[in-house]
């Protein structure tokens, strides 16, 4: 500043300055409109702001610019600007009483990432996605009387809502179906939820598992499945239980004692049109509960207390009991099934007559049970996270998009793309490629008459007394795709030997776009350069 000022003192300086110059920066500001009238006394006894001197505000403008240029180079520390906040989305499809949010603050993957949770039930929830692997979940709930609407794209879901029942407006498998068109990873894997959404089709994966172990290590159930209540004709022995549908808490389990009884249901699933099936009903004298979360099992025995032959109806009494080799091997034998289980449960009657019957598999929608719930929840989440962290960290976002068909309109030839194509006579062969540069056929300069075009079979001369700087491109490009179409006949060309001998020349035999004879966009770059830069030694 101090050199600015001597700089303006001095009167060479100003002798040099445009007529004026000075006379505008030192005349005084125009003068500003009348203000209104006052509306209290107070107002007109307030002194008026001192005016800033001109000279004052010149040099703070260069002081400013100053400032800026030295920042701009460095010479300055700026202040530091916050970087964004890197985050990785969580849906976590569950009843809202559960706030899964707590269990995740803190949590971290990939080293620096956080989990921001959306939460929402199956019903709050529309999913569109595209065939290049992107999906956008838009997200209506309710949350202390006020409505929340977001849209956002899950990396990871976590569903603990049966996705699919029998009851009204509760089939969400489009949004599974969704969720599994864009990929998004999931627990349990979203293949497994889809295969689980029909209770008969779950049961056919256990018979398979009961005849490979047999009737003493997977005692399984019988079972007899009607496509519709038409087949219901066959008799079964009496007292049956008879389950209309896919439902789930006891919905739609009747118990049949006699013949006429079983007509009146068959009438029933008339009017439901959907499968059922029958099994013995079993005396029980408590029910079986084995779940595994991750590698962590656990044993319930429930009992009825209001005297129900549902025990999960009414009052029951729930005790955990000690996990033998026999239970393990059911739910570990089960979380095998459609690919794999994180989470899952095996559901049993054990009779009074000493005997146990296994009756269902459940996924990841299962219920938490007993005194650990807590426990179990925590454990859902500290999977979730290892989950996240090993499906991110080995499958990049851009590996996960699939390009669309105007994409692949676009990308650029690869070497063995361009050489690949089919024959003249329909056969698959390596016919010469596609010359981009060549829109017209090269022209021959004839002293005797006009300028004709080239035979087919005749190849242009290179030489610069015959042909103009556009013509010498296109036959360098059509030599190396005749070089491409016949490698292996060991003839040498004599336009390739003059393009080499060029390239030699001007040390450029060792750049990647003339050793690669597949870059032709990389070499039509260089002749023109070239044909720039040496404009004069092929003159004429």
């Amino acid at each position: 500043m101090n050199y600015l000022r001597r700089r303006l003192s001095d009167s060479s300086f100003i002798s040099n300055l445009p007529n004026g110059y000075m006379t505008d920066l030192q005349k005084p500001d125009p003068p500003q409109p009348p203000p209104p009238a006052p509306a209290s006394t107070a107002a007109e006894r307030k002194p008026p702001p001192a005016a800033q001197p001109t000279g004052a505000g010149f040099f703070s403008s260069i002081t400013n610019v100053v400032k800026q240029t030295a920042a701009s180079a460095g010479l300055v520390e700026q202040t530091p600007v916050t970087a964004p906040k890197k985050f990785k989305i969580l849906l976590i499809i569950d009843e809202p009483q559960q706030e899964w949010a707590k269990l995740f603050k803190g949590k971290k993957v990939l080293g620096d990432y956080d989990i921001k949770v959306e939460q929402a039930e199956f019903s709050e929830l529309n999913v569109v996605s595209h065939a290049n692997g992107t999906c956008s979940v838009a997200m209506q709930v309710l949350r202390n009387g006020s409505k929340v609407v977001r849209s956002f794209k899950p990396d990871f879901v976590l569903i603990r809502q049966h996705a699919y029942s029998m009851t009204k407006n509760e089939d969400f498998r489009n949004l599974i179906i969704g969720l599994q068109y864009a990929g998004i990873p999931s627990i349990n894997s979203l293949d497994s939820i889809y295969n689980l959404c029909d209770k008969p089709w779950a049961f056919a994966q256990l018979i398979s598992t009961y005849r490979s172990l047999g009737p003493e290590k997977f005692p399984l159930i019988e079972q007899t499945y009607y496509p519709n209540h038409k087949e219901m004709v066959t008799m079964p022995t009496f007292p049956v239980v008879v389950k209309i549908g896919h439902a789930h808490s006891g919905v739609g389990k009747v118990k049949v004692d006699n013949h006429s009884k079983f007509q009146d249901i068959a009438s029933v699933v008339a009017l439901t049109q959907t499968y059922s099936t029958s099994e013995p009903f079993v005396d029980s004298k408590y029910d079986i509960r084995i779940q595994k979360i991750g590698t962590n099992y656990k044993a319930y025995m429930r009992t009825s207390i209001s005297g129900n032959w549902k025990s999960n109806t009414g009052s029951a009494m729930l005790e955990q009991v000690a996990m033998t080799d026999r239970y393990k091997l059911w739910v570990d034998t089960c979380s095998e099934l459609f690919g794999g289980l994180d989470i899952c449960a095996v559901k049993a009657i054990h009779g009074k007559d000493g005997k146990d019957y296994i009756t269902e598999v459940v996924g990841s929608s299962m219920q938490l049970v007993g005194e650990h719930q807590a426990e179990d929840r925590q454990l859902i989440c500290d999977m979730v996270v290892a989950k996240m962290s090993q499906v991110l960290g080995k499958t990049p976002i851009a590996a996960l998009q699939r390009p669309t068909t105007i994409q692949k309109a676009v990308q650029a030839p690869t070497p063995h793309s361009v050489g690949q194509g089919v024959s003249s006579d329909g056969q698959h062969g390596q016919p010469p490629p596609t010359r981009p540069a060549r829109a017209v056929p090269p022209r021959r300069h004839n002293s005797k008459g006009p300028v004709q075009p080239l035979p087919a079979e005749e190849e242009p001369a290179l030489g610069p007394e015959s042909q103009s700087g556009p013509e010498r491109e296109a036959a360098i490009l059509h030599a190396a795709g005749e070089q491409r179409a016949a490698p292996d006949k060991g003839q040498s060309h004599p336009q390739l030997n003059k393009s080499q001998s060029l390239s030699n020349a001007f040390g450029l035999g060792d750049l990647p776009f003339f050793s690669t004879a597949g870059e032709e966009v990389a070499k039509a770059e260089t002749i023109r350069n070239l044909r720039k830069s040496f404009a004069n030694l092929f003159s004429d």
